[in-house]
């Protein structure tokens, strides 16, 4: 009872939330750095069905933003998440979470990294006043270099995307805000943006009670050499789904050759088994600037194999994050959710274009739910 009592608080909260979030103005059009082919286009409108945003507006105490604003302006939160079809889902979720709960979403430019460029336009479509760029990722930067994992979609090409944000973004851009696509932000995304990295080139929620050990094998701890790596260090767990980074510092100390030595490494003889996090440890891991726990619950979708239901971790949440095998919109779309699968679907965006007959009487009085839960 105590825990459907917490769940039901918290659903109230983010829907409060979601009603009482402004809405986002006119932005001029998205950029693309690549074009977009026709065919691509019509396969992808065949596929993928999204409903369009509402619109959303800043606050009244957000400055107004300059006619000629571009990706360089200091002033813009930038984030940075991956695009392809088999999350496109949970992407466009997580940027609607975004925009509902910022107190300003004119400020907010998305960096979208794609290995099919058509799905920048399945984008537009949803925001059509959404500032944005997409930047085409090329499968065989990483593919002779990824190995096998425990899950197979931790082995996809894109997932290791991150590794090169500092190649692929303008040089203008000094800072970024990774995130996964299956999570949602429940708060306002600027307050994740000030944090402050203390120098450091990368910051992240840390979890120091975690077992560190396991996440390599026992052939790298078997290897005093390999172990040296952390000397001097206290190596912590962290998630890199939801990172902050330091791109300048990134540039300047090549992290970028650092994490590829160590995907070099694993290929010649296994010295991990989770796909693209273990370089992410072995670089930084002991010296990473810690971030709230709130801005990552993370393995809401469960272990890498079962994708079993779980609860929240003790404390605030502004951040849901369903890592792990289990994803949301494939357990509400079997009908087989887990509790907090429902802290998710409020932000889905799939389904039809046009609402019409029972369809749209059903989302009216939702949102009378909601007026009356305010």
């Amino acid at each position: 009872m105590l825990w459907l009592m917490r769940l039901s608080g918290f659903l109230s909260a983010a829907m409060a939330i979601a009603i009482l979030s402004p809405s986002l103005q006119s932005f001029p059009p998205a950029e693309a750095i690549r074009s977009t082919q026709s065919h691509t286009n019509q396969i992808s409108a065949v596929r993928f069905a999204f409903r369009s945003a509402p619109p959303f507006s800043s606050a009244p105490e957000c400055a107004a933003p300059g006619g000629n604003l571009t990706v360089c302006d200091p002033s813009l939160v930038q984030i940075a998440i991956t695009l392809d079809e088999e999350y496109l889902r949970g992407s466009i979720a997580a940027v609607h979470s975004i925009l509902q709960n910022a107190l300003c979403p004119d400020r907010v430019f998305f960096h979208f990294l794609v290995s099919d460029p058509g799905l920048g336009s399945i984008v537009r479509s949803a925001f059509p006043q959404l500032r944005f760029k997409t930047y085409y990722f090329d499968p065989n930067r990483v593919r002779n270099l990824i190995s096998s994992s425990v899950r197979q979609a931790l082995e996809q090409p894109l997932n290791y995307a991150r590794n090169y944000l500092a190649d692929l973004l303008e040089p203008c851009v000094r800072r970024v805000i990774y995130l996964d696509s299956d999570l949602v932000v429940v708060d306002d995304v600027a307050k994740l943006w000030r944090t402050s990295l203390s120098g450091r080139t990368l910051g992240a929620p840390e979890y120091c009670h975690a077992n560190f050990t396991k996440y390599f094998t026992n052939r790298f701890w078997s290897d005093a050499r390999r172990v040296a790596t952390f000397h001097g260090r206290r190596p912590c767990y962290f998630n890199t789904g939801v990172m902050v980074i330091d791109l300048v510092r990134w540039r300047r100390f090549g992290y970028t050759r650092r994490i590829e030595r160590w995907m070099g490494i694993q290929k010649s003889g296994r010295i991990y088994e989770l796909g693209s996090l273990p370089p992410f440890l072995l670089v930084f891991a002991g010296h990473v600037a810690p971030i709230e726990h709130r801005w990552n619950q993370h393995g809401l979708g469960g272990d890498n194999v079962r994708g079993s239901c779980r609860d929240l971790h003790p404390g605030p949440v502004s951040l849901l994050h369903w890592s792990g095998s289990g994803k949301p919109w494939d357990r509400l779309d079997s009908n087989r959710p887990c509790p907090l699968d429902a802290l998710w679907a409020p932000y889905d965006l799939y389904g039809p274009v046009s609402l019409t007959g029972s369809s749209r009487e059903e989302e009216e009085e939702d949102g009378r739910m909601k007026r009356r839960i305010v």
